[in-house]
């Protein structure tokens, strides 16, 4: 007569165990690739031609579905740990047409649709609700002068008004977080970097900080925060936009916006860890 031989019950006990880990493994996964950004809400801007001599728009759908072209993922790819690496160099394509050296700039940018539209009408007013981006990242490197925009809030051209301002704009300037942001022009004049301010918040170096936004009764605020230097800046005002008039739509922006147009050469990289909006 032959014996049973019992299943060996720590056998089952380690594979139970082996597939919750790959569980949990495989939802922490997913939720960091959902949690560090809703991708609808954006779209990217990479300095490559689109084929009319400006720079190439990337949507959504590309990046969720990893479809990127060879070109793109020169300047925009994900990382192993889950974050997102903007690489950018002046190339002349820029969102607004081919240009020469010394004249515009060139990027590897967020630009934000507020409601998830796929349309650039997606916009917000200042005089209307709350709206807040909060941007973590850190930046790599930049060579040449060693700045970068990682955060914006850009005006859009509106009914009845000219311009579409830079209207704030948060800079990476060799370590230092520096705002630069417009305030009222001059009677008759636009809004325009000739009535700017620039203001240094902090020193991050090439530590991961959180940079936040918020515009709130008309008027903007800034935080700060990376724990490796021991920065945590609380809602600062910065301006009050709409008690001095601005009436534009607006949008946010994140990335890698480089300062440099003096060659085709240098280079800067930004990474990008987390993006959160909040409009209400």
């Amino acid at each position: 007569m032959e014996l049973e031989v019992p299943e060996d019950p720590i056998s089952d006990v380690e594979e139970q165990e082996e597939e919750t880990n790959e569980e949990e493994e495989q939802e922490q996964e997913e939720e960091t690739s959902e949690d560090i950004i809703v991708w609808e809400n954006w779209y990217l801007s990479v300095p490559i031609n689109n084929g009319e001599g400006k720079a190439t728009s990337i949507f959504y759908e590309d990046i969720e579905n990893d479809v990127l072209s060879t070109d793109e993922s020169e300047y925009f790819y994900k990382n192993e740990d889950g974050t997102y690496t903007l690489f950018t160099k002046f190339t002349g394509f820029t969102t607004s047409g081919l240009s020469e050296l010394g004249d515009k700039y060139c990027r590897t940018e967020l630009r934000e649709f507020w409601r998830g539209n796929q349309e650039t009408n997606d916009n917000w007013f200042m005089n209307e609700g709350t709206h807040i981006l909060e941007t973590t990242l850190n930046v790599d490197f930049v060579e040449g002068n060693g700045r970068t925009i990682v955060a914006q809030i850009h005006g859009k051209e509106t009914p009845g008004l000219e311009g579409s301002p830079a209207t704030v704009k948060i800079r990476w300037n060799s370590g230092m977080i520096q705002l630069d942001h417009y305030t009222k022009p001059d009677e008759g004049e636009l809004w325009t970097s000739q009535f700017d301010t620039k203001v240094d918040v902090a020193r991050v170096d090439n530590e991961i900080f959180t940079f936040k936004l918020k515009v709130e009764g008309g008027k903007c605020y800034y935080a700060l925060s990376c724990e490796a230097k021991d920065i945590d800046i609380d809602y600062t005002l910065m301006y009050d936009y709409v008690g001095n008039g601005y009436a534009h739509w607006n949008y946010f922006k994140t990335g890698n916006y480089f300062g440099w147009h003096d060659d085709y050469e240098k280079t800067a990289q930004v990474t990008l860890r987390k993006v959160v909006t909040d409009h209400y």
